[in-house]
C-alpha cells in the first residue's frame, strides 16, 4: 500500500525546478512545472546514478548534469542518450503549500 508523505513546501521548488528529496532510504526528484503542477521521478539517472536534482529543467524535461541525457519529468520517458531506460514516476500534488508525494 502506498503513503502520502509531505516532502517540501511548494515555495521550496522554483518555478520550473527541481529539489532533491530523500525518503526511507531512496533518493526522489520533486519538480515544478511551467504550470506550477508538481512531479515527482526517482532521484537518479538511470544511466550512471546521478542526482537528477542537479541538473537543468527546460519545459517539461530534466537534464542529467552529467552526461546531458534527458527525461520528460510527467512520464519518466528518456528523451536523449545515453540514457535509454524510463525513470519510475510517482504521484505528486499540492496541499495548500504542502507538496505530497505517493511512494
Amino acid at each position: 500500500m502506498a503513503d502520502w508523505i509531505t516532502a517540501c513546501k511548494l515555495a521550496d521548488i522554483e518555478a520550473e525546478g527541481v529539489i532533491r528529496f530523500d525518503h526511507g532510504g531512496r533518493t526522489y526528484a520533486i519538480y515544478r512545472s511551467p504550470s506550477d503542477e508538481v512531479f515527482c521521478t526517482d532521484g537518479l539517472c538511470t544511466h550512471e546514478a546521478i542526482h537528477l536534482a542537479d541538473g537543468l529543467v527546460m519545459d517539461y524535461e530534466i537534464e542529467c548534469p552529467k552526461h546531458s541525457g534527458a527525461f520528460d519529468y510527467r512520464t519518466g520517458e528518456a528523451l536523449r542518450m545515453p540514457p535509454c531506460v524510463n525513470l519510475k514516476t510517482y504521484r505528486a500534488e499540492t496541499d495548500g503549500t504542502d507538496v505530497r508525494v505517493c511512494l
